[in-house]
């Protein structure tokens, strides 16, 4: 059985005030494609379709194009659940009227977790699919108010979902979820109300032939080769500049034995880190990328992110790298025994700022105003 394991769309959200539609768009259209030509059996979408509970229009309108085409374009089962920016209510209400044969949507959390159970040339495969529910969803669905933590829901949803698995059956597993020991990025909001510990053991999928993770926004193993995070389609911060986004396409074999390959998706914007000096940037390859540049000029520059908007005009974010320098190592530049002079006070501040010394024409040229200005002060 061939699936397609995607996740965190986040439709309707913004890079730094800049809309992602278009970009949406064409990551939603690389999805269909590639269901299309691959003869993909299952789409997956775990978790995290909408960046917040209440999306814009132009996002549930996206959403809704995308499904239709899955449904009329391609013979592809679809299982998706709810993430932690999901309304559930919202993506349950996607369920009501769908083909029960064909399809499996859940958005929130149910006592009795039944699978959707597609068969192939080996026997059967069961999709359990699990969406994220905070701990006081979960306390109440499943009576048991010694729940605290992610974990205590996660147990809860797999014992149920175990349950209805009948016996020599593949499992498959669709969660949204933070696994211990994975890499986080710095665009994920805590699965957590107010602290606690947000992370599960690998260990608590015990029994799966694969699991189909979402939340996190790098595409990584979790754990085990099969237990995986697709990853996010697009990069959301500059913190993954220069990430390669995929979709992970699995082929499940007989024995629940699993194999492994990324499909590339092709953002028409990347996000990425430039530096240099200011002059040096200008002369780039104009791009409609994100961009965020880190200038090694020693002096700031006028007008600097308006001139490189010229060339980069979704520039983002620009800083100095003199800026960028660890604190402690700035505070171990200058020490209270050498601030007693005025022209140490500017050798320290040249030296912190432009992290080189102060030349010696520099020096005279401070020297001499200094003297100038207290010559004045004592002539009054």
């Amino acid at each position: 059985m061939r699936i397609l394991h995607t996740s965190d769309l986040h439709l309707g959200r913004q890079f730094n005030g800049i809309p992602l539609d278009d970009d949406h768009a064409a990551i939603l259209n690389q999805i269909v494609t590639t269901v299309i030509e691959r003869e993909v059996d299952i789409l997956i979408i775990a978790g995290d379709i909408y960046d917040r509970a209440s999306p814009p229009e132009t996002a549930v309108r996206l959403f809704n194009t995308f499904l239709n085409r899955i449904a009329y374009e391609t013979d592809a089962a679809l299982v998706m659940i709810a993430g932690n920016h999901d309304s559930g209510h919202r993506i349950e209400a996607m369920s009501i009227m769908t083909d029960k044969a064909r399809a499996l949507i859940r958005g929130g959390v149910i006592r009795d977790e039944e699978p959707l159970i597609l068969g192939d040339r080996w026997g059967t495969v069961a999709f359990s699919a699990l969406p994220f529910a905070y701990e006081y969803a979960a306390r109440e669905c499943f009576e048991d108010e010694a729940m605290q933590t992610p974990e205590h829901v996660l147990r809860a949803q797999l014992t149920s979902a175990r349950a209805h698995v009948p016996d020599e059956t593949r499992w498959v597993v669709i969660a949204h979820a933070f696994v211990s020991g994975a890499a986080v990025s710095e665009s994920e909001r805590s699965l957590t109300r107010v602290g606690g510990i947000e992370t599960v053991p690998s260990s608590v999928f015990d029994g799966a032939a694969y699991v189909a993770l979402g939340h996190l926004h790098r595409p990584q193993t979790a754990g085990a080769d099969h237990i995986r995070y697709s990853g996010s389609p697009l990069a959301f911060g500059f913190d993954e500049s220069g990430s390669e986004k995929s979709m992970c396409l699995i082929e499940l074999d007989g024995a629940g034995g699993v194999e492994f390959e990324t499909v590339p998706y092709a953002p028409i914007r990347q996000a990425r880190v430039l530096r240099g000096t200011h002059a040096e940037l200008l002369l780039g390859e104009p791009s409609e990328d994100f961009v965020k540049a880190i200038l090694t000029d020693d002096a700031p520059i006028i007008d600097g992110m308006k001139r490189l908007r010229a060339v980069f005009p979704n520039a983002c974010d620009l800083v100095y790298e003199r800026d960028e320098r660890p604190p402690d190592e700035l505070a171990s530049t200058a020490g209270p025994s050498r601030l007693a002079e005025p022209i140490d006070v500017i050798s320290d501040f040249v030296g912190v700022v432009r992290a080189d010394a102060i030349s010696d024409e520099e020096f005279t040229v401070a020297a001499t105003t200094l003297q100038q200005i207290q010559e004045g002060e004592d002539a009054e």
